[in-house]
């Protein structure tokens, strides 16, 4: 009976005609909102915690209205049901991605395979959402035993800020996205709701991040949020905070000289709480390399074997050595940094990763060192080239390890298959290819 009945559902659903245009009755919203606006006019009214309820709430509806019936992965079907033909359809590219960019008469939407990839939406009331968040706290302030509808209608604010700032980002409107952000963590800062979460401040800060390069005054506004979320207490798990203030601090470099300091003060101190940040260090390598005002980069080598003195055991240190080490195209002590990796840790699958990429580097280098040599005997030639693959021999027990702690990872598969391929004259390396090169085409999707 359950199957029959949704069959009938279907049918009516697709037996009903499309609605030919997106209704939203802003006279309606408008004569709402007028008449919230004289209630807290009057003494009297503006007195009530309920006034400032209802005020909240109808200007959160005004804000909301554009995409009240809209969301993310709906069906081109329901899309059409809840909101009607589109007045234009065009093929549109953003930040590469390709969509079918459905125009209403307040919202744009974004169609990819069918599905609603994104959205943006007109401004029909500016400030509506800030008018809603003020409402809320004053009710709060009116009348405390009120918190738990105002923490509902704060929620919900919030809610519909952080979606606002999730499709606008994915549209490629950064500083609309930031700011929408930005009203999310406002609507959570009352008593009401509890604790508000920094990651909406980080987040408008790493969207301002990305908006400083075409738009300067973005550097200087999102390492004001940065700071904002990291003052909050927030960080993300891996650190990349640090590493996005950097960039705000590097961004305004060019006005203020004083900013290259502070950008290197932000990696250290993102460096000494997430040393195997691996963009974190390569900000530091870069300015240590591009800035001769940051000094030497032996100061960062000398700061990590600080820390390392003090916590020797410290496996996140000994990864973060090997990484700087790395970059800093010292292999040896790149691979004697993750073999203390491994030594540590004997099942950690990124310390055996990184040693036998560090060994498939040093054979590189020494390739390419070898491509500019001349040689005067073929036999010098052969030498060279046995010793170079003997550097390469010595990354696949590693690089084995690493497959057999993850056999899904591309990258080791990858590099499992190339340096057999490169020692494929050796007896049964060529085996070996055939048996990782399959393997790594299954991986990349490539069969």
């Amino acid at each position: 009976m359950k199957r029959v009945l949704l069959a009938a559902l279907a049918a009516v659903l697709l037996a009903v005609p499309a609605v030919q245009a997106q209704k939203l009755n802003k006279e309606a919203i408008q004569a709402k909102l007028s008449k919230s606006d004289a209630d807290i006019a009057d003494a009297k009214k503006s007195a009530k915690a309920a006034t400032w309820l209802n005020r909240g709430k109808v200007y959160y509806e005004a804000a909301s209205a554009p995409v009240k019936d809209v969301f993310v992965s709906m069906e081109e079907m329901m899309l059409k049901l809840a909101v009607g033909e589109p007045a234009a359809k065009e093929e549109v590219t953003i930040m590469g991605v390709p969509y079918e960019a459905w125009k209403y008469p307040y919202c744009t939407v974004y169609m990819n395979g069918g599905k609603v990839a994104t959205f943006t939406a007109e401004n029909v009331f500016p400030g509506a959402v800030e008018t809603a968040i003020e409402a809320y706290k004053k009710a709060y302030e009116l009348d405390p035993k009120q918190a738990e509808k105002v923490k509902a209608g704060l929620k919900s604010v919030s809610d519909f800020c952080i979606q606002w700032g999730e499709t606008a980002s994915k549209a490629g409107r950064q500083v609309e996205a930031a700011d929408a952000f930005e009203l999310a963590y406002a609507a959570q800062s009352s008593p009401a709701y509890g604790e508000p979460d920094g990651m909406c401040l980080s987040n408008a800060g790493l969207l301002r991040t990305m908006d400083g390069p075409t738009n300067p005054a973005s550097f200087v506004r999102g390492a004001e949020l940065l700071n904002r979320a990291l003052a909050t207490g927030y960080t993300d798990e891996e650190g990349n905070i640090y590493y996005y203030l950097y960039h705000c601090y590097y961004g305004q470099k060019n006005n203020d000289p004083a900013m290259v300091q502070k950008a290197k003060e932000a990696l250290m101190t993102g460096l000494e709480k997430f040393p195997k940040n691996e963009r974190i260090m390569e900000g530091l390598i870069a300015l240590y390399t591009t800035e001769d005002s940051v000094g030497d980069p032996q100061e960062l080598v000398a700061m990590v074997d600080r820390s390392l003195a003090e916590n020797p055991q410290s496996v996140d240190l000994w990864m973060g050595r090997g990484f700087l080490f790395c970059k800093l195209e010292n292999y040896d002590e790149s691979i004697a940094s993750f073999k203390k990796v491994i030594e540590l840790k004997p099942e950690d699958f990124d310390g055996y990763m990184k040693l036998g990429t560090v060994y498939a580097f040093k054979g590189d280098a020494l390739q390419h060192a070898m491509n500019a040599e001349q040689f005067t005997s073929q036999s010098a030639y052969d030498n060279a080239l046995a010793a170079v693959n003997d550097v390469y021999r010595e990354a696949l027990p590693f690089l084995e390890k690493a497959y057999e702690l993850n056999p899904k990872d591309v990258n080791t598969l990858q590099l499992l298959k190339s340096i057999y391929f490169r020692l494929r004259d050796e007896e049964g390396m060529m085996d070996k290819f055939n048996l990782y090169n399959p393997l790594w085409k299954a991986a990349a999707g490539m069969e």
